[in-house]
């Protein structure tokens, strides 16, 4: 049984027929620009929320987890997600303020992956997310906390049918890393 369903796994399509071409010479010295060029180019492939993403954090023993959420806004702040204090990811953060985000789109067989430090945002701003949120009902959470990720590390990755894979990195000063 186990065979049978490593092969069947190994079965499965990987990436559609037709991939973007990705030049990362040509690509923006502001990976944040990139970024926005990717979210339109998917959202014109119909890739459905493709401000969607993973978070991973890490409890304070070490131990990694990850949940899916949305990207909020991308500013000088960094890359704004939001969560109770209190959950999970809230407690991660308390306990280790550090991050990665992963967006996969698979239509384009793209991904870019965002790691670094993360801050804990005004509670004005937190409170404005909550009250911005789709069923907001006008009710107050003090526990809702707007955090920002600040990059020490950013990379876009294009997937080739040949398998030499492009990634394009950017280091903690923003320039590109080859």
């Amino acid at each position: 049984m186990s065979e049978s369903f490593r092969q069947h796994l190994r079965s499965l399509s990987e990436f559609p027929e037709t991939l973007p071409d990705f030049d990362p010479a040509a690509a923006p010295s502001d990976p944040s620009e990139l970024f926005r060029q990717w979210i339109d180019q998917a959202l014109a492939a119909g890739v459905p929320q493709p401000n969607a993403c993973s978070l991973a954090t890490v409890d304070a023993l070490g131990r990694p987890s990850s949940r899916m959420l949305i990207l909020k806004d991308i500013d000088d702040d960094g890359w704004h997600f939001a969560t109770s204090r209190t959950s999970r990811k809230g407690r991660e953060l308390a306990a280790n303020p550090e991050a990665a985000l992963n967006f996969y789109w698979q239509q384009q067989g793209r991904q870019v992956r965002v790691a670094g430090a993360v801050t804990e945002l005004s509670a004005a701003a937190s409170a404005a997310d909550w009250h911005a949120r789709p069923g907001a009902d006008g009710s107050n959470n003090p526990d809702w906390q707007l955090y920002a990720l600040r990059p020490r590390e950013l990379e876009f990755w294009q997937a080739r049918h040949d398998r030499r894979h492009i990634r394009h990195r950017y280091g903690p000063d923003g320039l590109a890393l080859h």
